[in-house]
C-alpha cells in the first residue's frame, strides 16, 4: 500500500468538517484516510493555522526534499568549457580522469542539455543520414541473367578465367557460403 499526501482540497474539507463538529475519526472515514493523519491536521488547525497555511508549509517542506543540485567549481567549469571547445564529449572529459570533476558523465550531459554549457561545442548528434536513406553497400547495382552470358562473352567456354559465382546466406545472416 502506498501513501499519498493530503491534497489542498482534503485539508480544506478537514477544516470544514471540523467546523461542523465532526470528530477526527468520522472525518477520516469520510475521506478514507488514516485517523492519525487527520488528527495531525486538526492539531495544526487548533494551533491557529488555516488550511492554506498548512498547505503552504507542506509545499515549503517538500521543496527541501530530494537530492541537492550538483554545483561545479569555477575551475571545473573552465576546464569543461575548454575541453568541449576542443571537441571532447562529456564522457571523454570525465573518462580521461585528467582532473577530478564532482559529477558523473550523465549529469554533465544533463548540464549541457539544460544550457549551462554551450551545446554547439559538442560534436554532431542525432541522425547522420536523411530520412528515406537506403543502404546501398553489398547490393548489386544491376542483375545479369545467365542467359546474357553468351552475348557478353562469346568465348566463354573456350577461355579460362570466366567464373560464375553465387552467395548463399545462412539463417539469420549468421553464416555465408560463396561458390565459384
Amino acid at each position: 500500500m502506498s501513501y499519498t499526501h493530503l491534497t489542498k482540497t482534503e485539508i480544506i474539507f478537514i477544516e470544514e468538517y471540523l467546523e461542523f463538529g465532526l470528530s477526527g475519526r468520522k472525518i477520516a472515514e469520510k475521506l478514507k484516510r488514516g485517523h492519525e493523519t487527520i488528527y495531525r491536521v486538526i492539531r495544526a488547525l487548533k494551533n491557529g493555522l488555516t488550511a492554506l497555511d498548512i498547505h503552504l508549509n507542506y509545499k515549503a517542506n517538500k521543496a527541501k526534499c530530494g537530492r541537492k543540485r550538483t554545483q561545479l567549481t569555477e575551475e571545473e567549469r573552465a576546464y569543461i568549457e575548454e575541453k568541449a571547445r576542443d571537441g571532447w564529449t562529456p564522457d571523454v572529459i570525465i573518462g580521461r580522469n585528467e582532473r577530478t570533476i564532482s559529477c558523473s558523465m550523465r549529469t554533465l550531459y544533463r548540464k549541457f542539455k539544460k544550457g549551462e554549457f554551450d551545446v554547439n561545442t559538442l560534436p554532431m548528434q542525432g541522425k547522420r543520414k536523411p530520412n528515406g536513406y537506403k543502404e546501398k553497400r553489398g547490393k548489386q547495382s544491376f542483375r545479369r541473367g545467365i542467359q546474357d552470358r553468351d552475348n557478353d562473352h562469346p568465348n566463354y567456354k573456350k577461355e579460362f578465367g570466366h567464373l560464375e559465382g553465387d552467395t548463399i546466406v545462412g539463417r539469420h545472416h549468421k553464416s555465408a557460403v560463396i561458390t565459384l
